[in-house]
């Protein structure tokens, strides 16, 4: 579990990457929870862009997305998610 500190930072570092995931009007398929957990092993924070087609509500994505990968919310906002998740190499350091 993040605090708020360990949010901070994490919203700031995430501040310069651009999307890694897109979701599409199909929502949240495997595609896009296997393309996310690996993005999250070779990244550990990640941020997601959900487009303007896209049917399903940003809170059901964002369920579906914590529930599949294990991963942490970061922030959200607008339709960019931002999510962190440990990997075995520890890249990240947080405060």
């Amino acid at each position: 579990m993040l605090n708020g500190k360990q949010k901070r930072f994490l919203r700031a570092e995430a501040n310069h990457l651009k999307a890694n995931v897109m979701i599409g009007k199909d929502g949240v398929t495997e595609t896009v929870i296997d393309t996310l957990d690996t993005s999250l092993e070779a990244h550990e924070l990640v941020k997601v862009s959900v487009l303007k087609s896209c049917e399903q509500e940003k809170n059901e994505i964002v369920i579906d997305l914590l529930s599949n990968t294990n991963a942490e919310l970061v922030q959200t906002i607008g339709r960019q998610i931002i999510l962190y998740r440990r990997s075995k190499e520890h890249k990240i350091i947080l405060p």
